[in-house]
């Protein structure tokens, strides 16, 4: 018989915590992008950190989310190792986008295939996550849903990408990163309209465990430990203590046109020759 799914056992805390998660990677990996594009010597580092803290952002809203799923009549568990590598698939196919716009460029034709690529394994990292369920029953899935979900991640990784290398400014990285959390999450909570569940036998508990929770929750606990220390690490850059990066752009060159004159001046002085009291 099929069961009675559900995305929001806990109510709107799930959806809420997961859309801030999909937030917070997304401003990160932006900030994070802007910096590499300005320092072409930390070039690979700042992509490195970009694409950590995006793919771990994506994975814990995912899961985040996760902790709201609940099958009626049956007890839902996860297999370890596809946890596990769904999150090394969301790193990888994200650091494969935002490197190809970090060296690249925002192209059409690099920003569509990085899109796609990008996009796509994002897919495959929402059903490796939902492969890792388990349950005393068969999951299904509407076609017609999987792929509409499949091309709102396209989009929103192309977005996300072409706001990597095109939006700069800090207040402007911040709303893309909103839009962007809207768009990730619609993703996921779409793959889950997707979702039916045919029970083949009857378990005695009929919503989360303990168990379960306890397990997502450490699950969480290094990506989170992760979007912590890139946080701190993009808030005590000296760009982002010192103001704006169009400020910086702003008044860099003042001080050395400054320079510039002051050193014009000095080796004017020097070349004068002296003047003689007469």
């Amino acid at each position: 018989m099929n069961a009675t799914v559900s995305n929001f056992y806990y109510g709107a805390a799930t959806p809420v915590a997961a859309y801030l998660m999909a937030c917070l990677g997304a401003a990160l990996g932006l900030r994070c992008t802007t910096r590499s594009l300005r320092r072409p010597q930390r070039r690979a580092g700042w992509l490195c950190l970009g694409a950590i803290s995006i793919g771990c952002g994506i994975w814990t809203m995912h899961f985040i989310a996760m902790i709201g799923f609940s099958v009626q009549g049956a007890l839902v568990t996860y297999d370890l190792t596809k946890t596990v590598l769904s999150l090394a698939v969301a790193i990888g196919v994200v650091a494969l986008g935002v490197f190809l716009v970090g060296y690249r460029g925002g192209s059409p034709t690099t920003l569509a295939t990085a899109g796609a690529v990008t996009g796509l394994g994002v897919a495959a990292m929402h059903y490796l996550g939902m492969a890792a369920v388990h349950t005393n029953g068969t999951v299904h899935y509407d076609t017609r849903t999987v792929v509409l979900s499949v091309v709102i991640a396209v989009v929103a990784a192309t977005a996300a990408l072409w706001a990597a290398v095109s939006i700069h400014t800090l207040w402007a990285s911040l709303g893309a990163s909103l839009v962007m959390g809207v768009a990730v999450t619609g993703m996921h909570y779409t793959g889950m309209a997707a979702v039916s569940v045919h029970l083949t036998g009857r378990s005695a508990v009929s919503q989360s465990s303990a168990d379960l929770l306890s397990f997502l929750l450490a699950m969480l606990a290094g990506p989170l430990a992760v979007l912590l220390i890139a946080a701190v690490i993009v808030m005590f850059d000296p760009d982002m203590v010192l103001g704006d990066d169009d400020d910086w752009r702003r008044s860099a060159p003042a001080p050395a046109r400054a320079r510039h004159a002051g050193g014009d001046n000095a080796s004017a002085q020097q070349s004068a020759p002296p003047s003689t009291p007469w």
